[in-house]
């Protein structure tokens, strides 16, 4: 599904943990990392299709995580002709997406990169926020980049409401500090 420029609609995941570090998963068998990302399937919002790329890429519900913020508006990257498929070359540019930033409020054992039959990551670890984007594919970074720098204001937001509960009611546990599969 494209949109009349060509951009397939697509949703980023800032899971961020108690200590404000992010989620950071690596692409099973190459070695660039990123955070998790996904399409938007025909009928579904955003915030559906997110919840879905979240269980989808790293076995989480959405009891586990709290929405601290969104995008305002679509930010987009362009995909370089050689990694397009010859069908949708003429027709396909890239990508836009609404990115959403997530507080764990479950726990790292609750991350599963094998919850689905087609795992994209094959470890994950914990960074710090503002994160070195050098891992990142070259075409991405500049959407990483936005997406950071836009989402960082909500970062403390349930921090200052004195919010540490799960939008379920449930207290979060603490985070844990290793974290690689």
């Amino acid at each position: 599904m494209l949109d009349r420029e060509g951009y397939r609609p697509n949703v980023g995941i800032i899971l961020c943990n108690a200590r404000n570090e992010v989620f950071w998963g690596k692409r099973i068998r190459e070695h660039s990392w990123q955070f998790p990302q996904g399409g938007i399937k025909r009928g579904e919002t955003p915030e559906q299709a997110m919840y879905r790329e979240l269980h989808e890429e790293i076995g989480l519900l959405p009891e586990h995580v709290y929405i601290l913020g969104r995008t305002k508006d679509w930010l987009r990257y362009e995909v370089p002709t050689h990694w397009v498929r010859r069908e949708w070359r003429g027709s396909y540019r890239g990508q836009k997406q609404i990115w959403f930033l997530l507080r764990l409020v479950g726990r790292d054992c609750d991350v599963s990169l094998r919850s689905c039959d087609h795992p994209e990551f094959d470890a994950w670890r914990w960074n710090t926020y503002w994160v070195s984007l050098d891992a990142v594919i070259e075409f991405k970074r500049r959407v990483y980049e936005q997406a950071l720098n836009e989402l960082a204001r909500f970062l403390n937001s349930d921090h200052r409401r004195g919010r540490h509960a799960s939008p379920h009611g449930q207290d979060p546990a603490p985070a844990e500090i290793v974290n690689e599969e």
